[in-house]
């Protein structure tokens, strides 16, 4: 049976050579193609000893990368005692097998990392589930490859103690073990849609945006909810919920959420469905961009290609472009306001334009609110609490003793309480119930 990686064991320190393939349709950083997943290999605990890059017009189909540069990379794992080899590209089976045999090392590639990653920072059960769940996905189709790992290799990254024997007998347990984490995960994906729709009284905003954009920043300066800030990949994987009190008044439920990246495993999105209800529910997205980094516009592709594959890419969305205060340039700034004119610029490190931001996500919340005129009795305390809290009241005015009417403005998700109670309300001057 597979023993994926363990959430409490530390890394091993393992010594990597790194394996860029440029295709003609990929982002990479033009200064340095390797920085991304040289950050996520020293995130997983690796130390990076090399490097090798080759440009191709498409992946090689038996070894990733062409036979002159296999036999390149042989060396340079030979003279620099690498451990293991790390391919910036999803690589199949049959492509590691290959390039293991050759250079007689071990080979991973760019999710294994990610995967990695995850299991190291997962914190809570519902975490260590949904990482546990994507790593049992990868490793189905990969058990033959990772006995060869433990016949010739020692431990670490993408191995943590595979068997040797009964392949068939492994695939059956990784399989049923699988399901079982797949109903837990729908138990509590369900129970967390309960949450969240319980919660449906005050505005709920989400933060979403690339991994180590300054999303935890932001929460603690608007919120102080003193969550972990590192500045690391992926610092955050458990969803974290604290109330925002604006400075005029009223108040929202702001949510940090995981970062993303450009090819997140799809495993990894599917499995953390649950952890990321609170962005599917919220009444405004906040796209987080670290608009100092020389990515920043694919950076906000690729958050952009997961949002589309979520059904959230027509969410109402907030462009806030964090990190003012490390951009080297003003022209960073300008030229990424050019692209999206209604974006907000913030320094969640020094505070700047948190102001600017609050105003600008009063308005879009605003956006989804309806003019409506209410009546009810002057003693139906629970919903004149409800309203005061929740709507904008304009006037207020009373008939027949015990009547009150009010004229407001109110979000329309609160139509649905407003129904619960009976309330009558009149939009457009046409009296219904809501």
């Amino acid at each position: 049976m597979t023993e994926l990686k363990s959430t409490d064991r530390k890394d091993l320190r393992e010594r990597a050579i790194l394996v860029g393939v440029l295709l003609p349709d990929g982002q990479y950083n033009p200064e340095d193609p390797l920085d991304e997943i040289r950050g996520l290999a020293q995130t997983a605990g690796l130390v990076v000893v090399g490097s090798l890059l080759q440009k191709r017009q498409q992946v090689d189909l038996a070894t990733v990368i062409g036979s002159g540069k296999v036999d390149e990379l042989k060396e340079l794992c030979e003279a620099q005692e690498a451990d293991l080899v790390v391919i910036d590209h999803d690589i199949g089976p049959a492509q590691g097998r290959n390039l293991e045999k050759v250079l007689g090392v071990k080979v991973i590639d760019r999710t294994e990392v990610i995967l990695d990653i995850f299991a190291t920072h997962a914190r809570t059960n519902e975490s260590r589930l949904q990482v546990e769940l994507a790593q049992l996905e990868y490793s189905l189709p990969r058990l033959k490859r990772m006995w060869t790992h433990l016949s010739r290799y020692k431990g670490g990254i993408g191995v943590r103690g595979p068997g040797e024997k009964q392949l068939e007998t492994d695939r059956r347990l990784v399989e049923g073990r699988i399901q079982d984490l797949k109903a837990k995960l729908s138990k509590i994906q369900a129970r967390k849609e309960r949450e969240v729709a319980a919660r449906d009284a005050v505005p709920t905003v989400s933060l979403v945006g690339y991994t180590n954009a300054g999303k935890s920043t932001l929460m603690n300066a608007l919120t102080g909810a003193g969550v972990l800030v590192e500045d690391k990949l992926f610092a955050t994987l458990d969803t974290r919920t604290r109330r925002w009190n604006f400075s005029g008044g009223g108040q929202v439920l702001l949510s940090d959420t995981v970062g993303f990246i450009r090819d997140l495993p799809h495993s990894l999105v599917a499995s953390f469905k649950a952890t990321l209800e609170e962005a599917r529910q919220a009444d405004l997205l906040l796209h987080v961009v670290d608009a100092s980094s020389p990515e920043a516009e694919a950076q906000i592709a690729a958050v952009n290609a997961v949002l589309e594959e979520i059904g959230l890419l027509d969410h109402p969305t907030i462009l806030v472009l964090n990190k003012a205060d490390r951009v080297p340039d003003r022209s960073f700034l300008d030229v990424l306001r050019a692209h999206h004119d209604e974006s907000i610029i913030v320094s969640a490190a020094s505070g700047d334009g948190l102001d600017r931001l609050e105003q600008a996500v009063r308005e879009a919340l605003n956006e989804n609110a309806l003019d409506a005129r209410i009546e009810t009795t002057v003693g139906d305390g629970r919903v004149l609490a409800y309203l005061a809290q929740h709507a904008l009241i304009r006037n207020r005015s009373y008939s027949d003793g015990d009547r009150v009417t009010l004229d407001c403005r109110i979000p329309r998700r609160c139509l649905g309480y407003l129904a619960e109670h009976g309330v009558e309300v009149s939009t457009n001057g046409q009296g219904i119930y809501v």
